[in-house]
């Protein structure tokens, strides 16, 4: 588990799970990314875990959406914020497109933003307009969850994050090259390389060196 204090004080706990899936626990709320039981390993059984208060989903990707994981973690009240494909698969969810905000709470607050593959031959698996990335600001604090995607040109207009979760993984995501263009558009104040499959974390490593970035490496192969 990681902590990061908002400008207000208030603890924002992110838990890593497993590839693009974490626990972010902020105020009381419990807010789950990306869960899925199998489709990637290792399985995590979410009737262990807590009920979530809010699901985020980027997109309707076996490795991003998982119907039963969605329904074990939920309870009555929970919300679940997703992109158009997915809540069409899980036949519920709050919709959001490239550019929308949603308050989510007085002082939390929701922004999609694109993802979507750019290298020729790739564009087939994440479109451009149908995924989303998503920031998330809790009391100031800003969490930039990238989602599936490259280096994409509107990564320039991600401003002032505290906190940013960059995928490494290529055919599907970015190669060691590409997270370091990344890094240097977003500029965060911690960075923690996500979605990295069979990714050689030396080569993340040494692609970041220099940057200043705060780099953290989980588990999130």
């Amino acid at each position: 588990m990681d902590t990061f204090k908002t400008k207000s004080g208030k603890t924002v706990a992110i838990t890593p799970i497993k590839h693009a899936s974490m626990e972010i626990e902020y105020d009381g709320l419990i807010i789950q990314v990306d869960p899925v039981i199998d489709g990637a390993l290792p399985e995590t059984d979410y009737t262990q875990w807590r009920k979530a208060d809010i699901i985020i989903i980027t997109h309707d990707h076996y490795d991003h959406l998982d119907v039963q994981a969605v329904e074990d973690l939920s309870k009555d009240s929970t919300r679940i914020i997703t992109n158009a494909s997915s809540a069409e698969m899980l036949g519920k969810g709050t919709v959001m497109a490239n550019g929308d905000k949603l308050e989510l709470e007085k002082d939390l607050t929701l922004y999609a933003v694109p993802a979507y593959n750019t290298t020729p031959g790739h564009t087939q698996f994440h479109p451009k307009d149908r995924d989303n990335g998503f920031i998330m600001v809790a009391d100031g604090l800003r969490i930039y969850l990238a989602g599936d995607t490259e280096d994409i040109e509107e990564m320039a207009d991600v401003k002032d994050i505290d906190v940013a979760f960059l995928p490494c993984n290529q055919p599907f995501t970015m190669t060691p090259t590409q997270l370091r263009h990344a890094a240097d558009m977003v500029k965060p104040r911690v960075l923690f390389p996500y979605h990295f499959g069979d990714t050689p974390v030396d080569a993340m490593i040494s692609a970041l060196e220099g940057t200043g970035i705060d780099v953290r490496i989980r588990h999130f192969e």
